[in-house]
């Protein structure tokens, strides 16, 4: 079965803050759920969303886990030692093989154009005010929480910062969604779509799933 984006015209119409609802029961949801590596067990409950309008591809991500932590407040941090999710896309043609976006809880972005993990080229303070975010908790940093938590993030990616052209949307993109927390209580890092590597490594485009547009 193909993993179909709808297309909802009116997710550019309303304010961020007001979509969560509509994507949470009109989007494709997948389920970021794969331990790849056992000695990295622990598993929280993470979900993401996935629309798109002519414009924009549109992610709103669900976790409920223990620990909170979001120590970064300035995107091109290393958001993934946070409580983090992520997105990683190939697009189909492009001078880049792939980029990365990953979010922590409070919406501070890391993203790239990538060759591989070491070699990169980070967005322009532009571009990465091109990339929307509603985070539910305040965009402001704390240091690490006991406790389960429960928290959302929407975002909101331009494709012409994919490399994508918006009025002429291939038939499908290369992706995968992860979540992580590299230094907190309980570190994890699980993906939509498995990876077959001895040791954890989201930097595998060999591994992504096919996301495809309708």
């Amino acid at each position: 079965m193909k993993n179909l984006i709808p297309n909802l015209p009116a997710l550019d119409v309303l304010d961020l803050s007001s979509v969560g609802y509509f994507l949470e029961n009109k989007s494709l949801r997948l389920f970021v759920n794969t331990v790849n590596w056992a000695e990295y067990a622990y598993k929280p409950i993470v979900v993401v969303d996935v629309a798109r309008t002519d414009k924009n591809l549109y992610l709103r991500y669900f976790v409920k886990g223990y620990s909170l932590k979001a120590t970064y407040g300035q995107d091109g941090s290393p958001v993934f030692r946070d409580s983090c999710v992520e997105f990683f896309v190939q697009p189909p043609r492009g001078p880049y093989k792939y980029m990365n976006f990953e979010f922590n809880c409070i919406g501070t972005c890391d993203a790239s154009y990538r060759q591989s993990r070491e070699e990169k080229t980070g967005l322009t303070p532009q571009e990465y005010a091109s990339i929307r975010r509603y985070p539910s908790f305040e965009a402001k940093p704390f240091d690490e929480k006991t406790g389960i938590y429960s928290w959302e993030l929407i975002v909101a990616i331009p494709f012409e910062l994919m490399g994508i052209t918006p009025k002429r949307l291939p038939e499908k993109i290369r992706a995968n969604f992860y979540k992580c927390a590299d230094d907190t209580q309980y570190p994890h890092f699980l993906s939509w779509a498995p990876i077959d590597l001895p040791e954890p490594d989201f930097h595998c485009p060999d591994f992504f799933g096919d996301l495809y547009f309708r």
